[in-house]
């Protein structure tokens, strides 16, 4: 398990290294407006098929099965693994030219204004990446089964590499207009998906895996498939699907020189909350958290759970209750440190990596502030990638979709309440409480199911980990606070996260050691007990 951490970890934080600087590109030649806001929303609907696939649905329902059939009959989870390809490709293909209609009939037949057209053509162009990008996530299952982490972590490094050589290209060599920008970067996302299928095909040949058409659809493996995806689709996404929710209620409750900046309800003159740049303000707060996340959390996740599908295909209780036990330590170990740090900084963290431009002091202040609530739901993120995987590791996929579905819609509730007080900060807060409600629903279910064990050792980690982070909180607020007399400008900003960031992290490392938390054996160490 460490060692499959770690090399995902080391290739996701490149890929989220490369996510970050193509957002930097994002804001540095297109700024936070309604063009970009309109190119966030395009990308976010066939890129949460990622989310659904790629870190979700697919891959969570069809590693078990793929797990246990490969432990009873190689043959017969060789061909399941080809019907799972097949199915995935004709169903997400038809999909995709039902979209494809849709949007045709949506632009022919409704009188839409210019921002809705520009979305929607984007979103006519990426789509076939929805496709695309779906059977990649399959073909790292089935590598990540057979303990190959590389290929699949570094499948999504090649979408960010293309997206920045495009934008850098025919920004800065070409000097296109930021409309057309847009346009060549949507088509480069279909390149790059080619090219995510095609490095995953030499370590599926190392492995002995031949990928064909087959259409095994009546075989009772497929079916506990295809009964175990559709809850999970809501179940493992919600966080995913919750920030989507977030961007569309901000692009919809933003005024902008086209719909003006007031509306009617009940005949009532109403101004609203927000204005057009809110969604990229969103995104840039969601892209900076989620580096972490997406770092360690995903990584996390992804390591664990084919130890904890394997342990259940075994029936070995003992060893699938340890498993989520060190996944639950490890996640607060990591993410409540990552949460404090995030508070600490959050606004010349903005500055230094994003304030170049088109992107502005009031940009910077705005997301700052959307990147603080964001965080406080950090360490919730991590446990419901785990605790939801404990559940479809023994094939239970009801639960966390009932689960979601509470926090999808108490999010949406949250969001259209909180947004007229705090604007996009209180999308943000939403977001992050919901994901603590959720937590709290699944480990008290899990707790019920497994008994006490799933969380053997867990209080004594959190307590120690809580004193380490206020250590580090105590080395890191003093020196944010003398170095406010600096002006605020690019180069200061890198020297107080020069200055800050290490010196926090040192402390947090000799606190960790001192305290004797066992969970800094996943970066120091070969072996772990689970």
């Amino acid at each position: 398990m460490i060692k499959g951490f770690r090399q995902i970890v080391s290739l996701t934080a490149l890929s989220r290294l490369f996510g970050l600087v193509r957002t930097i590109c994002y804001t540095y030649y297109f700024g936070a407006g309604g063009l970009l806001d309109a190119w966030f929303i395009a990308f976010k609907i066939p890129n949460l098929s990622r989310r659904l696939f790629g870190e979700g649905a697919a891959s969570a329902s069809f590693i078990p099965v793929y797990s246990s059939q490969l432990h009873k009959d190689p043959k017969k989870a060789a061909q399941l693994a080809n019907t799972v390809v097949t199915v995935i490709f004709v169903l997400l293909a038809a999909i995709v030219l039902l979209g494809w209609t849709v949007i045709w009939a949506y632009q022919t037949y409704f009188d839409t204004n210019a921002d809705t057209k520009l979305i929607l053509t984007f979103t006519s162009i990426m789509l076939p990446y929805m496709l695309m990008v779906c059977i990649v996530a399959i073909l790292a299952g089935i590598l990540n089964v057979h303990r190959h982490f590389a290929a699949p972590a570094a499948a999504p490094i090649i979408l960010n590499i293309f997206i920045i050589a495009t934008a850098v290209i025919t920004g800065s060599l070409m000097n296109i207009q930021p409309k057309q920008q847009l346009f060549a970067i949507a088509f480069a996302v279909l390149a790059a998906g080619i090219v995510q299928i095609a490095i995953q095909i030499p370590p599926l040949k190392a492995n002995h895996i031949s990928i064909r058409p087959q259409w095994q659809i009546r075989s009772q493996a497929f079916k506990k498939i295809l009964i175990m995806m559709a809850p999970m689709i809501l179940g493992l996404t919600v966080t995913q699907i919750n920030t989507l929710f977030d961007d569309l209620i901000a692009w919809w409750l933003s005024g902008s020189p086209q719909k003006g900046q007031f509306f009617y309800l009940f005949g009532k003159q109403i101004l609203y909350p927000i204005h057009r740049g809110s969604v990229s303000y969103l995104n840039v707060a969601q892209r900076l958290y989620q580096f972490p996340l997406g770092v360690f959390g995903i990584a996390l996740a992804t390591a664990v759970f084919p130890v904890m599908s394997a342990s259940a295909a075994k029936n070995d209780i003992k060893k699938l209750k340890s498993t989520i036990a060190v996944g639950l330590k490890a996640a607060i170990f990591i993410a409540l440190p990552a949460t404090i740090g995030l508070i600490l900084v959050a606004k010349p963290l903005v500055a230094a990596v994003f304030q170049h431009g088109k992107f502005n002091t009031i940009d910077t202040n705005a997301t700052a502030k959307t990147l603080l609530f964001y965080a406080l739901g950090l360490t919730g993120f991590f446990i419901q990638q785990i605790v939801t995987r404990a559940f479809y590791a023994t094939h239970d996929s009801k639960t966390p979709a009932k689960s979601a579905l509470f926090a999808v819609i108490l999010n949406i509730i949250l969001n259209l309440t909180l947004i007229w007080p705090l604007a996009t900060a209180g999308l943000a807060c939403s977001t992050a409480v919901c994901s603590y409600l959720q937590v709290v629903i699944l480990i008290t279910i899990l707790r019920r199911k497994h008994g006490p064990q799933i969380l053997h050792g867990t209080i004594k980690t959190l307590i120690k980990t809580i004193i380490a982070t206020a250590l580090m909180a105590a080395v890191a607020a003093p020196i944010l606070a003398i170095m406010k007399i600096l002006p605020d400008t690019f180069r200061f900003h890198i020297l107080r996260l020069a200055i800050t960031v290490p010196a926090a992290a040192a402390t947090y490392i000799l606190a960790a050691k001192i305290l004797k938390i066992e969970m800094l054996e996943l970066f120091t160490s070969k072996k772990i007990e689970v």
